[in-house]
C-alpha cells in the first residue's frame, strides 16, 4: 500500500478540495500519512493570492525531498494553473495539474513512477467548467463545504478568475444531501465556502438558483448545529440573507464582508462591484437586527495610486464603523491582472507603514467587540485545537474560546457566559462553577 500525504496553502477552498481529494486517494487502497511520515507521494495544493506563491511552493517541495528522497511530487492548485511550466522546472517537482485536470489526478497519474521529467496536465482555464463537490472532514472540527467555484467579476488586482475559471455552483439538492451526509459524521458546524459564495447558483452558464435559497434550505438540515458563512461580497449581501440569518435555526451571526478600501476612488481603481455608501449600508442593517454579530472586514493597502489622503480615508472610514476585525492583506503586484499597468505605485516600506497601522486597528476592534459581549451567556463549540495545554473553541459569533485541554471537550458544545478581561487580554466565562478564558 502507498503512502500519500498532503500539504494546503491558501484558503478554505483550497482545504475542503485536499480534503476530498485525500478520500480519493483513500477509495483507492492508498494511505494517507502526514507530510512528515515517509510518504511514497507528496500531493501540494498551492495559492497564487500573494506573490511569494513560488517561495513557498519551493520551500515545501525542498522539506517533501528531505523527508522522502525518492517521493513523487505533485502540485495542483492555483499557482499549477497559472504557472505550469515554471513550476515543472522547479528541481524535484514530478507533475504538474491544473484546475481542470486535479480532480482526476488518479486517471492521469495512476502509477506514480519518476521519470526525471516533470509531467504537466494543464489546460486553459476556459476547459475549467464542471462543478466539483468537495467538503473537508477529520482535519478539524468544523467543515468547510464548498458550494461555489470561480469568478466572473474582474477586480483589477486578482488572479483569481484566470486560475479557477468562471462562477459555478452545485445544485441546492446536491449540497443539502452532502451536508445530511457530514451531519452523519458527528460534524457540529460547516463552513460554507466557494471563490463568490454570494453568486451562487450559476450552473451551466445560466442562473437556476440563488445564495438565499441555498441558506434557506440548510437551515433545514437539522444534523448539523451551526452553518457559518465564509465571505460574502457587500453588494451580494441582501437584506433578505441577513434577515433571514437573524431568525434562523442554525445560521450563526458572522458575517466576513470584503471591503478592499474605504476610498470610493480606489474601488473604482480595483473595479470592484459598490462604493462605500454600500458598505456602510450593510453593517447598519446587520447592526440594526443582529446587535452581537460578529462582522470582519477584508482590506488591500498599498494599492497603486493609492496615496496617503485615500489611506486616512480608509483608516477613519473602518475606524468609525462598527466592525470586529480586519484582515488586512498588503497588495502584491500579480503578473496578467489590470493592476500591475497602473501608475502610483506604493513603495514597500509605506504599504508596510500602512499595514501596521490597520493591524493595530483591528487589535483594538476586537478588544471592544469582546467587552460588548462581557455579560451574554453563549455557546462554544471546542475544537481539536491544542497549544501549550490549552484547547480552544469558537462562540456562535466568533470570539475564540481558551481553556485548560480536556479530551471530552473536543467537538463539544458548552453553555457558558463571559464575564471579564483580564489582564493577559483573555476574557473570562463561566459555566456552574467553572471559570474559563477567552484568547484574545
Amino acid at each position: 500500500m502507498k503512502k500519500v500525504a498532503f500539504y494546503t496553502l491558501g484558503c478554505k477552498l483550497n482545504f475542503s478540495e485536499t480534503s476530498s481529494i485525500a478520500r480519493l486517494f483513500e477509495d483507492k487502497g492508498y494511505e494517507k500519512v502526514a507530510f512528515e511520515q515517509n510518504p511514497d507521494i507528496f500531493i501540494i495544493n498551492t495559492c497564487s493570492v500573494t506573490d511569494n506563491a513560488d517561495k513557498k511552493c519551493k520551500k515545501i517541495v525542498k522539506e517533501a525531498r528531505k523527508i522522502s528522497p525518492d517521493g513523487y511530487v505533485v502540485i495542483i492548485g492555483c499557482y499549477a494553473q497559472l504557472k505550469p511550466e515554471e513550476i515543472a522546472n522547479i528541481p524535484d517537482v514530478d507533475a504538474v495539474l491544473g484546475a481542470a485536470e486535479k480532480f482526476r489526478l488518479l486517471d492521469y497519474l495512476d502509477d506514480f513512477t519518476k521519470s526525471g521529467k516533470a509531467k504537466v496536465f494543464n489546460s486553459d482555464v476556459s476547459h475549467a467548467t464542471a462543478f466539483n463537490a468537495a467538503y473537508s472532514l477529520n482535519d478539524r472540527t468544523r467543515t468547510f463545504l464548498k458550494v461555489q467555484d470561480g469568478c466572473n467579476y474582474t477586480c483589477s488586482f486578482c488572479t483569481i478568475p484566470l486560475a479557477r475559471g468562471e462562477s459555478r455552483s452545485d445544485t441546492i439538492e446536491n449540497i443539502v444531501l452532502e451536508a445530511r451526509k457530514i451531519g452523519q459524521q458527528n460534524v457540529k458546524e460547516i463552513v460554507l465556502t466557494g471563490v463568490n459564495i454570494g453568486d451562487f447558483g450559476l450552473q451551466e452558464g445560466s442562473r437556476k438558483e440563488t445564495f438565499s435559497e441555498l441558506v434557506k434550505a440548510l437551515d433545514q438540515v437539522e444534523a448539523i448545529r451551526r452553518f457559518r458563512i465564509s465571505s460574502i461580497e457587500p453588494n451580494l449581501l441582501t437584506d433578505e440573507i441577513i434577515d433571514f440569518v437573524a431568525g434562523s435555526r442554525s445560521f450563526v451571526p458572522h458575517f466576513h464582508i470584503p471591503l478592499q478600501s474605504g476610498s470610493d476612488k480606489i474601488l473604482k481603481l480595483m473595479r470592484r462591484r459598490y462604493l462605500r455608501e454600500v458598505y456602510e449600508a450593510r453593517v447598519a442593517k446587520i447592526r440594526l437586527v443582529m446587535p452581537h454579530c460578529c462582522i470582519g472586514v477584508d482590506v488591500i493597502v498599498g494599492f497603486p495610486g493609492e496615496t496617503d489622503e485615500d489611506f486616512l480615508e480608509t483608516y477613519q472610514f473602518l475606524n468609525g464603523l462598527d466592525i470586529s476585525y480586519l484582515h488586512v492583506f498588503t497588495y502584491s503586484e500579480r503578473e496578467n491582472t489590470r493592476a500591475i499597468t497602473m501608475d502610483g505605485i506604493v513603495p514597500p516600506q509605506v504599504r508596510a507603514k500602512r499595514s501596521k497601522m490597520l493591524r493595530i486597528l483591528s487589535d483594538k476592534k476586537r478588544r471592544k467587540f469582546y467587552e460588548e459581549n462581557l455579560g451574554k451567556a453563549t455557546t462554544v463549540l471546542f475544537e481539536e485545537d491544542i497549544e501549550e495545554g490549552m484547547m480552544y473553541g469558537f462562540t456562535e459569533n466568533y470570539i475564540r474560546v481558551a481553556v485548560k485541554y480536556d479530551p471530552m471537550l473536543v467537538n463539544d458544545v458548552k453553555h457558558l457566559q463571559l464575564s471579564r478581561i483580564n489582564e493577559k487580554g483573555y476574557v473570562e466565562a463561566e459555566e456552574l462553577e467553572n471559570t474559563f478564558e477567552i484568547h484574545h
